[in-house]
């Protein structure tokens, strides 16, 4: 079937809207939304499934834009897209405009708005709804939507999955809640056609993909290479060097970009180190998941007009954010994948001839890869309990008292009911949790076949940085891409055609400045307030006799600035005791004048096995000629998987003070390194209850 011409000049001028004049639908894209808009052949009930494979810029989106002006103007219901990120649905909002289409998106920033765009999909008001997979998965949410749509009588015209590789457990950005996506189409009417869209699946992922929509889906795929794109990569520097770098090149770098790290500390520090180097006022900002949605729509804008050079952001800018002529992307360490990794730096230079992507590699990736392989796999014997935790449909549960009754963490409970959610084990009603008396088994095979695959694009990503050949060869090989060849551009072919690359070299006194701004900046450790119940026995409020005071954190996660340092302390370096030493009296002057607290002692809680409490208490104590003492810790930690009640539990009886020592007045309690809070909450208790009037928690090390 071809488009007709009334059909055919619809079309036009739908991409016209969306790109310019004179634009119109390529070969491929014209396929796609021929299938999308015919009919169900005679005898058949399901409508067409379509999944295209396609570079980042290609112009997936006008494929679904075209169809639904299309399948709207004959009479059929609204689309419904599928989408991950909040940034996308903004961006789509305003494309759908473009096409002449009334598009509205349902998520947790515009509640109040809910009602009145569920009765615009009811009244046909509405040509596109767009929504999250996890918001369509709430059962209260998806029953109302789901219903406004069966309302009419219409139906659904259009199902649209973007950023499809994320329905496949081979994928690199898998999320459960994707999987649930199909059961739209059994509530619905299966002769709705469906389109599903993705820049990043290789073969696999797409074989995946394409059986979950059903036997007869077309494959439309394409070339995956960037002509735009100039791959780079340096390695060999120090965590603070990378700092340094970023804030020496980034304006040599073209144009306004994204500058990726791996956490929301990392992205707070690199703003921080930048700033110090350039000034307070130079335009770059942190973006991470912890912004609200105000903030973060701001900064998209702001990045958007090219008002700030760089956004300095974790993965939360990621999949969907559409600037066209972003002019670079730089990660501070790699994704755990190629294909993620392409994903990433595929949001540069869509409409430009050149945008530059650097790499600056870290000696930490390895860890972190591992730490992906097999951190959102299903733990077989945590699944055996939270199953025999789990009621019946009678009597749902909800999530806070499954982790009192298991023991698990919370957040690892919520990932665990979502994959008993997709294989039909466990569903969740407006009340809570149940068990759907269907059998759950671990199929050890499958998930050590993904993580031989994820260990296997680890050391596809250990070749990247080692530059072994083409960068952008490399990346497109990983994808399946047929067409893969040399591209000419990226820093091993210029490297081998005696051009130069972007230099790694440092300027020292930058690094310095950067050094002594991120020390300066020690951190709040707010202090618990409640006792956690379930296997810690007592829930409630923390009296106030026994609570610490907000304490400070002098290194969070992998703080760069003082990475070499705290290696000396451990070492028992004497040199490096005395340079923490100061940077703690540093940190206590401030904190003394801002809480009106002087301290009277100085106590140690050495959590690790080392001396690093132990030293650094005694040279403030020598220092500032204070007395003090050190409180006793069991050998020992939590498990890995305690919940909050069994962590605290564990410290509470690990943790003593000697019945014969009296600490008085306040007391600054020197901890080496801590995750929780929870073994200074209670070190804090017993230090209260023994005769301290205050408890400051200064603590060395926080980890994540």
């Amino acid at each position: 079937m071809t488009l007709d011409a009334t059909a055919r000049e619809k079309a036009d001028e739908v991409v016209a809207a969306l790109a310019g004049p004179g634009a119109s639908l390529r070969d491929d894209q014209l396929v796609a939304v021929t299938d999308l808009v015919e009919p169900p052949g005679p005898g058949s009930a399901v409508g067409a499934r379509v999944l295209v494979v396609q570079a980042t810029g290609w112009g997936k989106s006008a494929v679904y834009w075209v169809a639904t002006a299309l399948l709207r103007a004959a009479g059929a219901g609204p689309t419904l897209v599928v989408s991950p990120l909040l940034a996308l649905m903004r961006d789509q909002v305003e494309a759908a405009r473009r096409a002449g289409l009334r598009a509205a998106t349902i998520n947790s920033t515009n509640i109040d708005d809910w009602s009145a765009i569920e009765a615009g999909v009811r009244d046909g008001d509405l040509d596109v709804l767009l929504v999250s997979p996890e918001r369509l998965a709430n059962p209260g949410f998806g029953r109302r939507v789901l219903t406004a749509l069966a309302d009419r009588d219409a139906g659904l015209g259009l199902l649209v999955i973007d950023e499809a590789h994320a329905i496949s457990d081979w994928g690199h950005d898998f999320r459960p809640d994707y999987r649930r996506v199909a059961d739209v189409l059994r509530q619905l009417n299966p002769a709705s056609p469906v389109l599903a869209t993705t820049a990043t699946a290789n073969e696999r992922v797409t074989a995946d993909v394409a059986r979950q929509l059903g036997e007869n889906t077309t494959v439309l795929r394409g070339p995956l290479a960037r002509k735009s794109l100039h791959l780079n990569v340096i390695d060999g520097l120090s965590p603070i060097q990378r700092y340094g770098w970023v804030a020496q090149h980034l304006d040599g770098l073209p144009g306004s970009g994204i500058v990726y790290v791996l956490t929301v500390a990392d992205a707070d520090r690199l703003v921080t180190a930048i700033k110090a180097v350039h000034g307070p006022d130079y335009p770059v900002a942190a973006y991470t998941g912890q912004l609200d949605a105000d903030t973060r729509h701001r900064l998209e804008d702001s990045l958007g007009r090219n008002e700030v050079k760089a956004l300095v952001a974790t993965s939360a800018l990621g999949m969907g954010y559409d600037k066209p002529d972003l002019g670079f992307v730089v990660h501070i360490g790699s994704p755990p994948s190629p294909v993620s990794y392409y994903q990433q730096v595929g949001r540069a230079g869509r409409a430009l001839e050149q945008a530059v992507v650097m790499l600056l590699a870290s000696g930490t990736d390895d860890r972190i890869w591992e730490y992906f392989a097999t951190a959102s796999l299903p733990d077989p014997q945590h699944m055996a309990v939270l199953i025999d935790a789990l009621p019946d449909e009678s009597s749902p549960v909800s999530v806070v008292e499954l982790e009192a009754v298991t023991g698990l963490r919370r957040t690892k409970i919520e990932l665990m009911l979502k994959q008993l959610a997709v294989d039909g084990a466990a569903e969740r009603s407006t009340e809570g949790w149940f068990a759907t008396g269907t059998p759950w088994h671990y199929d050890a095979e499958h998930y050590d076949a993904i993580v031989a695959l994820r260990r296997h694009e680890a050391d596809i990503m250990r070749s990247y940085v080692r530059s072994e050949r083409c960068l952008m060869q490399l990346l497109t090989a990983s994808l399946d891409d047929p067409l893969t060849q040399p591209c000419g551009r990226c820093s091993v072919c210029r490297s081998g055609a005696g051009e130069p690359a972007w230099s790694a070299t440092v300027d020292d006194e930058a690094v310095r400045t950067i050094t002594r701004a991120l020390r300066g900046a020690a951190t709040v450790l707010e202090p618990r307030k409640m006792w956690p119940g379930g296997a810690f026995g007592t829930r409630g409020r923390i009296p106030p006799t026994q609570l610490a005071e907000p304490g400070r954190v002098l290194a969070h996660a992998d703080a760069p600035e003082w990475q070499e340092v705290l290696a000396g302390v451990r070492r028992g370096d004497a040199e490096a005791v005395d340079e923490l030493a100061q940077a703690a009296l540093a940190t206590l002057g401030p904190w003394g004048r801002e809480s009106g607290i002087r301290p009277d002692e100085i106590w140690s809680l050495g959590l690790t096995g080392g001396s690093t409490a132990t030293d650094l208490a005694d040279a403030l104590r020598r220092i500032g000629r204070r007395p003090g003492g050190a409180v006793a810790v069991r050998p020992g930690g939590p498990a890995d998987d305690a919940n909050s009640a069994a962590e605290a539990a564990h410290w509470r009886d690990a943790i003593s003070i000697d019945p014969g020592a009296h600490p008085s007045g306040a007391v600054v309690l020197v901890v080496d390194d801590t995750r929780s809070g929870w073994p200074v909450t209670i070190a804090a208790q017993q230090l209260r209850d023994a005769g301290a009037t205050a408890v400051l928690p200064l603590v060395v090390h926080r980890s994540v």
